[in-house]
């Protein structure tokens, strides 16, 4: 294929009169604006023969910088090109001083909207599908326009990648594109430099040769502008990082690649592929242009990090259950190092599919009436008081199963309940909440669980009206949470932490069977890490902003004393703020435990003991000193021969905060009060308190704080939470 003349072009394309164009614009009406851009304004319009036709139709601004040798450029390379990811020429119209283009009609409008302006963020794989076509599309042009010619587009940006209704990406705006000679020694033509800021090549501004790896470096910017959400210049940051393309550069430099991600699409990337894609994406803007790569090589790139992509979803997906309109499950895996899907434990991927292999614990879709008639069309008496979702009611089903049934939720907070939903359906245990369906039509969703027909733990443990927990109840409560929260860390097929454990959350089912619930602050692990820095603030994270599966550990410790001490309040010691961990901690030192202990609890004293003490373990202040919910388990299963380490006071931890040196400072709001801890501290051990421990203990075997199991270094988590 060749270029053919002006004359020639403009043959092959169909020219418009002004009075057909007017007609198609209805005399060029504002409300008919789509766009605007360098060219000038571009109308949404409707071509009248010979069929109806939706068409773009750009005209040219008088004031523009742009004039005929743009305009008849446009012509004659959209005349003689023809690819499924190039944008369409019908015709054109040069009447007078009117020059005027005719373009088929995109109805998902640009790249750049989606990744800027509308509220309809694309997903991870329609970013990978259209970056792979839009690279298709220039790679066409620069090798596959003939034997002897290739272009340059030289403007290669989101805002000229548009849409189509099928979301297949096209190349527009040719009006700077240049014929660059390929098969040759020199490759290259000298230009006067133009372009848009933030795409522009480097080399190119510099040199003035423009080669077909300016669009690669052009494109480079347009795959981290899709992963990041960014635009390509942004000048509310500071001056040195207002490109982006510096900007993601210098953060995979730092090690900061998980933190650039669009928080749209980062609970849906496989690390393998989003390692990969920014290796691809910072290799286009290598400062040498011949080390950059060519499109034909960024299409093979893409489309294998796509494919990697759906066979990680195929993965996690369990071959296809869908619930909420999505397919779930949505999040990755934990590896064993490698950061790849395939990796996964054995462990991990058998208990996936004991769960995808079960269809009946796949959560059923009920329909509206069903929900009206389980509630008594929501009547006030099944209101359950202080649920954690928007509102609870208790139902019976027409099989006489009695249910919870949370909902309606608002247009708001609908993302946040499908978002915690699809990760419930990916769980099983028996201290976990079970979710039984769902109702999502008409903006109304609704979620089914199981009953809990004793409410939550706090009802029982604060309400002196209530009847009384002993401490068997008690004790049977905490390690099933216990239990759970080692599901949860460690052998899930998702690592999760909750983030949110308390006994508002302890549900109670008719055998105080504990059923742990709430999970809209939990986040989930990758890899074998054990923290996530978050911007959610809650109270496990509130001052260093980063949960780990320790927040878990200490919201248990104050679990145990909370559950220990049976009230809110206690002697007038508030039960969750530092004083209490400090009269906890003096009582516990000193031998007068009961001081903190419900009277209404008849058990035996080294019981209770050892639970304060495991309590106060817990509530470490530095996450290192914390043990692991593995170690905690093992404390309250192994009370006759395990010895524990001594917890540090909180007072002497206040006071040593410059000995913190990186570890986890912590000022976490508990309820509407707040726990306090600083630093860690040495101390010489009263000979009373190790007597007392060895009362208790049938051996020498201790467990020491340097034997906890602490995982390995910090990584990143993907977020549940939505933005």
């Amino acid at each position: 294929m060749y270029v053919s003349s002006s004359s020639e072009s403009r043959q092959l394309c169909r020219q418009f009169t002004l009075s057909e164009i007017q007609l198609a614009t209805r005399n060029f009406d504002e409300l008919l604006v789509i766009g605007l851009g360098g060219f000038g304004k571009v109308y949404k319009g409707t071509i009248y023969e010979p069929n109806l036709l939706a068409a773009a139709i750009k005209r040219l601004d008088s004031t523009s910088n742009q004039g005929a040798s743009e305009f008849w450029a446009e012509v004659n390379m959209l005349s003689n090109l023809r690819h499924c990811h190039l944008v369409s020429l019908i015709g054109y119209c040069n009447d007078g001083q009117e020059m005027i283009l005719v373009y088929e009609y995109m109805s998902n409008g640009t790249l750049e909207d989606h990744l800027h302006r509308r509220q309809t963020p694309l997903s991870w794989v329609q970013r990978l599908t259209i970056c792979i076509g839009a690279a298709r599309g220039l790679d066409y042009l620069h090798t596959g326009t003939g034997i002897k010619h290739g272009l340059v587009h030289r403007d290669v940006k989101s805002s000229n990648i548009l849409l189509h209704n099928s979301w297949e990406a096209k190349i527009s705006d040719f009006g700077l594109s240049k014929i660059c000679p390929k098969n040759q020694q020199t490759t290259h033509v000298n230009t006067v430099v133009k372009g848009t800021f933030g795409y522009l090549d480097p080399d190119y501004f510099y040199t003035g040769k423009l080669t077909r790896k300016s669009d690669v470096y052009a494109f480079g910017v347009v795959l981290f502008e899709v992963l990041c959400g960014k635009r390509a210049v942004d000048t509310t940051i500071d001056e040195e990082h207002w490109g982006l393309a510096r900007w993601a550069q210098d953060s995979i430099k730092e090690g900061r690649l998980k933190q650039i991600v669009d928080t749209n699409i980062r609970e849906t990337l496989s690390t393998k592929c989003l390692k990969d894609y920014a290796r691809l994406a910072d290799r286009c803007l290598h400062s040498h242009p011949k080390k950059r790569p060519t499109m034909a090589e960024i299409v093979a790139g893409l489309e294998s990090i796509l494919a990697s992509q759906e066979k990680a979803n195929k993965t996690l997906h369990g071959g296809g259950m869908t619930i909420f309109g999505k397919r779930v499950p949505m999040f990755v895996f934990p590896s064993n190092g490698n950061n790849s899907v395939e990796s996964t434990s054995s462990s991990s991927l058998k208990l996936f599919s004991d769960f995808v292999g079960d269809e009946s614990r796949i959560p059923y879709e009920f329909d509206y009436d069903t929900i009206c008639v389980a509630t008594d069309n929501f009547s006030d008496a099944n209101v359950v008081p202080q649920s954690a979702f928007a509102s609870m009611y208790k139902g019976t089903l027409e099989n006489g199963q009695r249910v919870g049934i949370a909902g309606p939720y608002s247009s708001s907070e609908c993302r946040r309940a499908e978002d915690v939903l699809s990760l419930l359906v990916q769980l099983q245990h028996e201290n976990l909440l079970k979710l039984l369906g769902y109702y999502i039509k008409e903006a109304k969703p609704f979620f089914v669980f199981e009953l809990a027909a004793n409410g939550g733990l706090d009802r029982l443990i604060y309400d002196p009206n209530c009847d009384v927990l002993g401490w068997n109840e008690r004790y049977k409560i905490l390690l099933g949470v216990a239990r759970v929260l080692l599901y949860l860390h460690k052998d899930a097929p998702i690592r999760i932490i909750h983030g949110d454990v308390r006994p508002e959350n302890i549900l109670l089912d008719e055998s105080l069977e504990p059923k742990l619930s709430d999970f809209r602050f939990a986040r989930c692990l990758i890899n074998e890490t054990d923290c996530v820095d978050t911007d959610v603030i809650h109270w496990t994270s509130s001052q260093h902003g980063r949960l780990s599966t320790k927040s878990d550990v200490l919201s248990f410790g104050m679990l145990i004393l909370k559950t220990i001490s049976g009230c809110r309040t206690y002697n007038g010691i508030p039960a969750a703020n530092e004083n209490f961990l400090q009269y906890a901690w003096t009582n516990w030192w000193e031998g007068t435990y009961s001081d903190i202990v419900d009277p209404r609890i008849d058990a035996d004293s080294s019981s209770i003991r050892r639970f304060i003490h495991i309590g106060l373990l817990c509530v470490q202040a530095n996450a290192i000193d914390r043990p692991t919910m593995k170690d905690v388990n093992s404390m309250l299963l192994s009370s006759s021969f395990l010895t524990l380490p001594i917890p540090k006071n909180p007072h002497i931890m206040e006071d040593e905060c410059a000995c913190t040196n990186g570890h986890e400072v912590l000022s976490n709001n508990y309820g509407s009060e707040t726990v306090r801890g600083i630093g860690i501290g040495a101390r010489t051990v009263p000979a009373r308190v190790l007597e007392e421990d060895l009362a208790y203990t049938n051996s020498q075997e201790v467990l020491s704080s340097n034997n906890y199991d602490f995982g390995t270094a910090e990584d990143f988590i993907l977020e549940l939470e939505p933005r």
